[in-house]
């Protein structure tokens, strides 16, 4: 509020007043438009936003990616050998292998192999040629490391129910480490890895739908105790990717 002797100032000189005096002796002043500055223009156009890193700085390397290759084949061999002790299976192509295996007397490596060739077809027209290769290699390379591994690792006691949760536990984080550098191995591996992709579908009950078929269909080949622990193998191994293989948690390629 203005003071009774400012008044014939303000009458006398209104404009050098509203430009000069400062805003705090007049309140009224503070929203005259004669006080407030022009805004600023700029011809010039924004600078457009940087483009994100998260493509670039989470992408796996060359170096990367074979060595995840190898530690998962590592691993899911060590489980096809506690496996192949106690007469237990899994599922996918490595169920039928398992089950060839027992009741022909071929090696499962080789045996392996041969049952993946087909596959590699199918993943060779409808998906990504980096992909189809990284499985190749992890299949070679499964088959190789199931060959050597009995020769290194024996087992003088192991508990079947415990064979088969551990089996199970290694053999999922094997096929997690896969599936997360966009590699599996083969069969079931790459239509549960294509399906997760185009349609969203989730990798690990893929796999358990068909697991649990294919391990019941081991009723004709082993003991029912046998099925029933491969069975909890099989959970086992696919609750690992159900859990842990997901779009919003893990963005890496």
């Amino acid at each position: 509020m203005v003071s009774y002797a400012a008044r014939p100032l303000l009458a006398q000189t209104p404009r050098r007043l509203d430009t000069a005096r400062p805003a705090s002796h007049g309140t009224h002043l503070m929203n005259s438009p004669e006080s407030k500055p022009p805004a600023p223009t700029s011809s010039a156009p924004a600078a457009p936003a940087p483009p994100s890193p998260v493509s670039e700085l989470t992408r796996h390397s060359l170096f990367e990616d074979a060595l995840a290759l190898f530690s998962a084949t590592l691993l899911i061999a060590l489980g096809v050998a506690i496996y192949s002790r106690d007469h237990l299976l899994s599922g996918g192509m490595a169920g039928l292998a398992f089950l060839l295996h027992y009741a022909t007397g071929y090696s499962f490596g080789k045996v392996f192999f041969v049952l993946n060739l087909p596959f590699y077809v199918l993943a060779w027209r409808k998906m990504d040629r980096a992909f189809v290769l990284k499985t190749m290699a992890a299949v070679a390379m499964l088959s190789a490391m199931t060959e050597i591994t009995p020769q290194l690792v024996s087992f003088d006691t192991l508990h079947p129910a415990y064979a088969a949760v551990l089996g199970g536990l290694l053999m999922g984080v094997g096929f997690l480490m896969l599936f997360r550098h966009r590699a599996s191995l083969g069969g079931i591996g790459i239509l549960a890895f294509y399906l997760q992709e185009s349609r969203g579908w989730k990798a690990g009950h893929i796999q358990m739908a068909v697991d649990c078929v294919i391990v019941l269909l081991a009723l004709w080949t082993a003991p029912l105790s046998h099925v029933a622990l491969s069975i909890g193998g099989a959970v086992m191994l696919n609750l690992i990717l159900t859990m842990n293989h997901r779009k919003d948690r893990y963005i890496a390629s």
